[in-house]
C-alpha cells in the first residue's frame, strides 16, 4: 500500500517539475526582456522546446535513436525477401475470395476468365515440367549409373534433343564412356552397351552414317569376340556346368530390400547367362548394320547382306543348339519370335532389292509364322510375301542342294505362273482380311495402311493375270482408301497402276 502511494507521488512530482520548469522559463524572460513581446515570445517558444526535448531525451535513454538509419540487410536475406514477396500467393488467395471474384466478375468478366485460364495454364506448366524432370531424368535408365555418369548422360541428352549442339553432346558422350571406364562398369553390360547404342542412333539422327556405322561395328566386333572367347573356353573345359570358370566357387545369390515385408532375391548372372544376353544384343546391331548399310546415303549392300546373313544364321543356330543341347543352367530364353521374325524380314527385303524374290519368300513365309495373328504387322508380311510370290521368276535357277536326291524321286516339279499368281493372290487377301479383323488397342495406322496396299497388290496381281477390269477396280479401292487415310505412297502406286492399264492399249496398237 505505502509502495503504491509512493509511486503516485514520484509521478505527480514529475509532471509538476515538468510545469514548474515550463512557468519558471517564461517568467524568467518576462524579467529579462519586459520591453519586446515579440523577442519575449520566440525565446518562451524556444526554450520551452528545448526542456522537451531534454525532457523527450530522458525518457529514451536506453534506445536507439528513431531517425538513425538501420544497417543494409545481408544480400541473400534480401534475396530471400524479394523471392518470398513475389512467390506469395496472398494476393491471389485474398483476390480469389467468394465477394471479390463477384465484384471482378461484374466490373470486368473477360478479363477475370482470361486471368483464371492463365493461371490454369501457368500450374498445369508447373505440374508437367515437374512430371517431365522426374519422370526422365530420374528414371532408371539414369539412376542405375553412378551420380557423375548419369550428370554426363543426362547433359548428353540435353545437347542432343532440347538444346541441339552436336560438339557439347558428343564431348558428353565420350565423358560418359570414359567414367564408365574409370569407375571399372563392365563394358559388355547392358548400361555400357546402352549409352554405345545411343551415340550410333544420334550419329544416325544428324546424318553423320559413318560415324554411326563405325561404333557399331566396333560394339559387334567386341561382342563377337567375347562370344568366341567362351566357346572356346568351354571347349577346353575352363567353363563348368554351373557357367562359372573350373576352380571358382559359386557366388551367392544377393537380395535386394525393396520394402520390409518384400525381398527379392537377385541370382547372379553366370557365364551362360552373360552368353545369351551378348549374343542376342550383336543380333540386333548386325540387323541394325544391315539397315545402315543398305540405306540410300551408304548404299553398301554387299556388306548390309553380309550382316544380316550373319544375324540369321546366328539366330537359326543357337535355336538348332538349344534344342539339341538343351538349355544350360541360367541360360534363360533365347530372343522372343518378334525378334527373330525381324530379322527374317529383314534379309528378305533384302533379298528383294537385288531381285532373288525366291529366297525372300522363304524368309516372310517364316516371319509370319513367328508374327502374332492379331498384329497389323503380320498384315504387311503377308503383302511382302504376296509381291515376292508373284514377282518370282519361273524359270528360276535352283541350287543343286536344293533339289531331293533321294532315291527313285524325280526332280522337283517347278511351279508355274499360274500357281504362283494363285498363291500370291491368296496372301494379299489373307493380308486384307487380317488388317480388317485387327480391332481395339492392337489396331494401328498400319492397318489401314496394309489394306490399301494389299488392294494394290491385287490389282497388279489381277494385271498380271489379265484381268484388267478386275484389276482397275481393285486399284481404284486403293486409291479412294489411300487418299482417305492420307497414304501418300497408297495413292501414288494406284494411280500408277491405273496408268499403266490405260496405256498398254495404245502400245499394242502400235
Amino acid at each position: 500500500m505505502a509502495a503504491s502511494r509512493a509511486t503516485a507521488m514520484l509521478s505527480s512530482s514529475n509532471s509538476l517539475l515538468h510545469a514548474q520548469c515550463i512557468h519558471s522559463i517564461s517568467l524568467r524572460q518576462r524579467a529579462q526582456f519586459p520591453s519586446t513581446r515579440l523577442v519575449r515570445a520566440r525565446v518562451q517558444y524556444k526554450k520551452t522546446n528545448i526542456c522537451s526535448s531534454l525532457q523527450q531525451r530522458r525518457f529514451l535513454s536506453s534506445e536507439r535513436d528513431v531517425n538513425e538509419p538501420k544497417p543494409p540487410l545481408p544480400p541473400s536475406k534480401l534475396l530471400l525477401r524479394v523471392l518470398r514477396q513475389g512467390l506469395s500467393f496472398r494476393p491471389i488467395i485474398s483476390a480469389f475470395r467468394g465477394q471479390s471474384v463477384r465484384t471482378l466478375f461484374r466490373q470486368s468478366p473477360e478479363e477475370l476468365v482470361l486471368a483464371i485460364i492463365l493461371l490454369c495454364v501457368a500450374t498445369g506448366t508447373c505440374v508437367y515440367v515437374a512430371y517431365a524432370y522426374f519422370n526422365y531424368f530420374q528414371s532408371r535408365q539414369f539412376t542405375r549409373f553412378p551420380p557423375q555418369i548419369a550428370k554426363s548422360l543426362r547433359r548428353a541428352l540435353y545437347y542432343s534433343n532440347y538444346a541441339p549442339d552436336p560438339q557439347l553432346a558428343l564431348k558428353y558422350y565420350k565423358l560418359a564412356l570414359q567414367q564408365c571406364s574409370e569407375a571399372g562398369l563392365d563394358p559388355f553390360s547392358d548400361e555400357v552397351i546402352g549409352v554405345k547404342i545411343q551415340l550410333a542412333a544420334w550419329f544416325e539422327k544428324i546424318g553423320s552414317y559413318k560415324n554411326s556405322i563405325e561404333v557399331l561395328e566396333s560394339l559387334l566386333r567386341d561382342c563377337r569376340k567375347w562370344v568366341e572367347v567362351m566357346e572356346k573356353s568351354v571347349k577346353d573345359g575352363l567353363v563348368d556346368q554351373s557357367g562359372n570358370l573350373a576352380g571358382i566357387p559359386k557366388p551367392q545369390d544377393r537380395t535386394t530390400e525393396g520394402d520390409a515385408e518384400s525381398e527379392t532375391e537377385v541370382k547372379p548372372e553366370n557365364l551362360w547367362a552373360k552368353r545369351s544376353r551378348i549374343l542376342g544384343k550383336s543380333v540386333g546391331i548386325s540387323v541394325k548394320l544391315g539397315g545402315l548399310l543398305a540405306d540410300e546415303h551408304v548404299l553398301q549392300g554387299d556388306s548390309a547382306g553380309e550382316h544380316l546373313v550373319w544375324a540369321v544364321e546366328t539366330v537359326l543356330n543357337e535355336l538348332h543348339r538349344r534344342q539339341t543341347e538343351g538349355v544350360k543352367e541360367g541360360e534363360g530364353d533365347w530372343m522372343t519370335p518378334e525378334q527373330i521374325g525381324g530379322a527374317l524380314e529383314a534379309l528378305g527385303h533384302h533379298y528383294e532389292t537385288k531381285s532373288l524374290y525366291y529366297l525372300a519368300a522363304p524368309l516372310f513365309l517364316q516371319a509370319i509364322t513367328l508374327s502374332p495373328p492379331n498384329s497389323c504387322h503380320t498384315a504387311v508380311l503377308m503383302n511382302n510375301l504376296a509381291i515376292s510370290l508373284a514377282q518370282q521368276p519361273v524359270n528360276t535357277q535352283r541350287d543343286p542342294g536344293q533339289i531331293s536326291q533321294a532315291a527313285g524321286s524325280t526332280v522337283a516339279a517347278r511351279p508355274t505362273r499360274s500357281s504362283l499368281l494363285a498363291s500370291a493372290r491368296s496372301w494379299a487377301l489373307q493380308a486384307q482380311a487380317t488388317a480388317r479383323k485387327v480391332q481395339g488397342e492392337d489396331r494401328t495406322d498400319e492397318c489401314d495402311e496394309a489394306c490399301a496396299v494389299a488392294l494394290c497388290n491385287l490389282g497388279d496381281i489381277a494385271a498380271m493375270a489379265g484381268d484388267k477390269e478386275e484389276a482397275r477396280r481393285r486399284f481404284e479401292e486403293s486409291l479412294t482408301l489411300s487418299q482417305k487415310i492420307a497414304f501418300a505412297p497408297g495413292a501414288t502406286q494406284a494411280q500408277e497402276g491405273l496408268q499403266r492399264l490405260s496405256t498398254k492399249p495404245s502400245q499394242g496398237s502400235t
